[in-house]
């Protein structure tokens, strides 16, 4: 397996879900389920601490970083700064670009759509940022399903107002949909950790 791959399959394991946030990640499990060697696990780990999808700790190698709840609102405070500064960014010619084909699945289909927003800016640095914090968010996205309503038909009037409506209607959307998952952080907390506890236990049945 070549080190981009080993990056690309290890990156989708740590997003998925199957670990809890702390977890120390070793890199001979990791290698020995990648079918690799350890060092291009090593390598990959060390990228992603550069992402911080990863912390490397002092003595205690690698670990999935905590979650907290002041940790989430900054990361939605963020996302929501860096989507309001794309829309700004916007090209003035009129896009082509729709967000009708998004994922099923609202965490994946959120990514898409912010990542859409994030393509149209004429600073490129917008998307690159865009994906970045979506992938911090991966896990909370993930969760949010259990600790807020109707979270799918968020999504869909999000795309709408992307796909049809002035950008400030979307901006205004889009600032709704950060205020509400900023309060409900210790939900989405609480979810995220029980969610990773169960799909833990499914794994060691």
């Amino acid at each position: 397996m070549t080190a981009e791959r080993v990056y690309d399959a290890l990156k989708s394991r740590l997003l998925s879900g199957a670990l809890l946030p702390g977890e120390r990640l070793e890199p001979a499990r990791f290698a020995e389920e990648l079918a690799s060697s350890v060092t291009p696990v090593r390598d990959a780990l060390h990228r992603l601490t550069g992402e911080r999808l990863v912390e490397a700790r002092a003595s205690d190698g690698f670990h999935l970083p905590l979650v907290t709840e002041a940790h989430l609102r900054d990361l939605y405070a963020w996302n929501t700064a860096l989507l309001h500064l794309a829309v700004q960014s916007w090209r003035q010619t009129p896009s082509t670009v729709r967000a009708d084909t998004l994922a099923a699945d609202a965490g994946r289909a959120t990514a898409m759509l912010f990542g859409l927003i994030g393509a149209r800016s004429a600073n490129p640095e917008h998307g690159a940022q865009i994906a970045a914090c979506s992938d911090r968010l991966a896990a909370a996205r993930a969760a949010e399903g259990s600790a807020l309503a109707a979270v799918e038909t968020e999504i869909r009037g999000l795309a709408l107002a992307f796909d049809h409506d002035p950008p400030a209607v979307l901006l205004k959307l889009l600032r709704t949909y950060h205020r509400r998952r900023a309060a409900a952080a210790p939900d989405i907390v609480r979810a995220l950790y029980r969610a990773r506890a169960n799909n833990r236990s499914i794994a060691d049945l």
